[in-house]
Parts: C-alpha cells; structure tokens; sequence
C-alpha cells in the first residue's frame, strides 16, 4: 500500500495524530511519503522503540527500551 501525501484525509489523520500526542514542529520531517522522527523526539521521548529508527539517538541502536544516549 502506497501512502499519497496529498490525500487530504491522511493529512488530516496526521495532523491529528500529531496534536494528540504533542508532537513538535521539529520532531519529524517527511521523506519520500513517510513521517521520519528526529533525534530531539526520541530524545524527548526517553528510551529507545526498537523500531530501528533513521535518527535512533542511543547506544547500542535499536535496543528496546535502552535510555544511554550517545
């Protein structure tokens, strides 16, 4: 499934998402159709996902729950 960017209801649901769960303007950006999260979010947001994030700020990467930051 392609995600189109200027589908009016995704940017709706993406927005709302965003409000909901406090995003900041600088704590993603889009790449190709695809929300990327920033270092400052996941640094904000306290320990690693797992999700072997682009911008994944601690060490070792891609560790569940890791909070040692670089």
């Amino acid at each position: 499934m392609s995600i189109i960017t200027d589908d009016w209801i995704f940017q709706l649901h993406i927005k709302e998402t965003a409000t909901k769960n406090k995003f900041l303007p600088t704590d993603f950006y889009w790449d190709q159709g695809r929300m990327v999260m920033t270092e400052s979010y996941h640094t904000r947001r306290g320990s690693c996902c797992g999700n072997k994030c682009k911008h994944c700020p601690y060490t070792p990467n891609y560790k569940k729950g890791n909070t040692i930051i670089k």
